[in-house]
This record gives structure tokens, sequence and C-alpha cells, in this order.
């Protein structure tokens, strides 16, 4: 699997490439939470956001489809006795309906083959009143070339789809979600991230 072969070198390659965004991104999600909170992170990847939810929330359950990725997320968070581990398809949760108080997935929407899939279980898994928070790059513009994809892309990631901000608010309007707000975080590769409030 081409996530288990690059995890040893992604942080690395994302630090290099793209450092000062993904070192933010993790300290603005984890803005979110609340100490009460039980949170759910699907696609936690090597743990760059998962080690800044980790002291921020009650109970966290990462979760990847990649072996290697989950190895890397337990390095960085062995300290937390609050956090479990989890290999998981985040298309077809096993929890019940409204089991988290937050649900997280980072930069995974455009490698899936169904998005709103998953979308609609990170949504389904959130209790009401709690929030999806949903970070994904994009790219500047639509005519932009998006770099980092194509590089990852060459490498072996299947990319099934890429976003501009425009196209990614689209993305969600589209699947129905109309409590939604975004914001960017700035870097070589800019980050969108989708904050989505369940209704009461």
């Amino acid at each position: 699997m081409f996530w288990d072969r690059i995890s040893g070198l992604y942080d690395l390659f994302e630090n290099i490439y793209n450092g000062k965004n993904y070192k933010a991104l993790g300290v603005k999600v984890a803005g979110y939470i609340d100490k009460t909170d039980l949170v759910l992170e699907c696609a936690c990847g090597t743990g760059a956001i998962t080690r800044h939810l980790a002291p921020a929330c009650k109970g966290l359950i990462a979760t990847d489809f990649s072996v290697g990725m989950l190895r890397q997320t337990g390095k960085k968070c062995r300290d937390f006795s609050n956090v479990k581990l989890r290999r998981v398809d985040m298309t077809a949760l096993k929890w019940k309906d409204e089991s988290f108080d937050k649900v997280v997935a980072g930069n995974v929407i455009h490698l899936l083959d169904d998005p709103e899939a998953a979308v609609k279980e990170l949504y389904r898994v959130c209790r009401k009143g709690g929030i999806v928070i949903i970070p994904t790059y994009i790219n500047r513009s639509s005519k932009s070339a998006g770099l980092m994809a194509g590089i990852i892309g060459r490498l072996g990631a299947d990319f099934k789809r890429q976003f501009d901000l425009e196209s990614y608010k689209r993305f969600f309007a589209e699947a129905g979600y109309a409590d939604t707000e975004f914001f960017v975080i700035e870097g070589r590769m800019p980050c969108a991230v989708a904050v989505i409030t369940k209704p009461q």
C-alpha cells in the first residue's frame, strides 16, 4: 500500500515543502476542541493533527486505513493515555449515530472514490450540536498545477480530484451542508478547513 510505504518519510516531505502550514493546521483544529470532548479523527496519517488534539480533549480515537501511518501516530502519541488507535474505513464507520462530540478528517477528501459518502459518515457519528472539521489542501486557483499533488501522484498516490477554495465550498453546498464555515491556512500549498456545525 502506497501510504504504508511512505509513512516513515511523509513528515519529512511535508516539513520541507509546506512546513509552516503543516505545523499550524493541528494547532488551529485543536482550537475547536474542548476538554470534555470525545473526538474521532479519521485519516490521522502520521499524527500531525492528532498530537494537538490529544492534550485538548477527554478522549480521542485516531483512525486510518494505513497500518504504517497508524504506527507513526502511535509514536507521536505514546505519552497520551487518552488516545486509542484503530484501523478503519472512514466510508463505513462502525460507531453508532451521534457517538462523538467532534469529528476530524484531515487531507483525505481528495483521495476518495466517494467523498460524499465519507462526509455523510463523519456527520452521522457526530452528536447534535457538535462539529465536523475537514481540512483539505487546495490549489490557489483552478488554474494552479497543484505541485504537491503532482509530486505525490507520481510517487503512487491516487488523487481523485483537486480543489480550489470555491470548488471546495461548492462541494459541501451541493452535498447539503448549509451550516459550514471555511477558513484557509496559507502556505506553499494552502489548506482550506471546512467546519460543519450539526444542528441541535
